[in-house]
């Protein structure tokens, strides 16, 4: 038996892999395909305050190695969520952590008090990388003033371990890793979703409705783990690797450069059972290598020549 485990704060996780957000659904879309309870923890679906319908179709393109999605955070909202999702959710032997998502500062302050009140959700992960439309529509994540600001104030709300979701659409990753270190987070992820278009040259037009949209998949994870590299050499707290992990050779490449954990998004997609694979494939190479314990391995990246 090797250790799996790792922690944020006091909030232990019995393994490092996680469900990305927006590519798990709630669980219950997997329970055909694996046990969920399995997982070190699951990201559910981005949360706003009220019900959104997302973007027009089309809203996803296959693009080489990965996919755009602009699926516009389409969910029933905070009040669905707490009536009809969250008492299931209970049910999972993990740590299910709430995924939020907001146009104002005020939203987000607003959703993390509702999660306050939920005693089974033990986490939230902000996601920054959204439109902040008192700021004409500049995205929280990829200012410093506002992603300060909004970190700051749910900070002083949330009794919950914060996770902080940057954006990689960024000219220093390292600069937004430190604000959310200097405002309190628990714990950063990275990466979101590069920004990327795709046209469809039989009818000459976008192949998303919204033109732009969110690679993911393989085609971004050299970009995602030099991320994850340098946040986890510039911060002291938990780095969680996020970013077109595929298989566990590539979820052992971001534990190596510095990450804690990971997440499983795009995969889930091509193979429901991927997150398991990855998984049993993380504590097969432990054991080969002979490793006792997954902490003996992170950020063991050996960079000398």
């Amino acid at each position: 038996m090797v250790k799996l485990g790792f922690s944020i704060g006091d909030l232990q996780f019995k393994n490092p892999v996680i469900a990305a957000s927006g590519t798990f659904g709630y669980g219950s879309e997997f329970d055909d395909f694996l046990d969920v309870s399995r997982l070190g923890g699951i990201v559910v679906k981005g949360t706003t305050l009220e019900p959104r319908e997302g973007n027009p179709y089309p809203r996803m393109a296959e693009t080489a190695s990965g996919m755009l999605n602009a699926v516009g955070l389409q969910n029933k909202g905070i009040d669905y969520f707490e009536k009809n999702i969250y008492p299931r959710l209970s049910e999972y032997n993990t740590n299910v952590i709430v995924n939020i998502n907001g146009s104002c500062i005020d939203d987000y302050v607003a959703l993390a008090e509702r999660i306050n009140k939920l005693d089974d959700i033990p986490a939230i992960e902000l996601n920054i990388s959204c439109p902040n439309v008192k700021m004409g529509g500049m995205v929280f994540g990829i200012n410093p003033v506002s992603a300060r600001e909004v970190i700051k104030a749910v900070r002083r709300v949330c009794i919950k371990k914060l996770i902080v979701k940057l954006s990689p659409n960024v000219t220093s990753i390292v600069e937004f890793a430190h604000i959310s270190e200097e405002e309190g987070a628990d714990s950063i992820s990275l990466i979101n979703t590069l920004l990327g278009m795709s046209v469809d040259v039989r009818s000459m037009k976008p192949s998303l409705s919204t033109i732009t949209g969110g690679l993911s998949g393989p085609a971004i994870k050299p970009v995602a783990l030099r991320m994850v590299w340098q946040v986890a050499n510039a911060v002291n707290i938990p780095v969680i690797g996020i970013g077109g992990i595929m298989n566990s050779d590539d979820a052992i490449e971001f534990i190596l450069a510095g990450a804690s954990a990971i997440q499983v998004g795009t995969a889930s997609f091509i193979d429901p059972q991927a997150s398991v694979k990855i998984l049993e494939g993380i504590e097969n190479y432990l054991i080969a290598k002979g490793f006792s314990d997954i902490r003996d391995i992170t950020g063991f990246l050996n960079c000398s020549k």
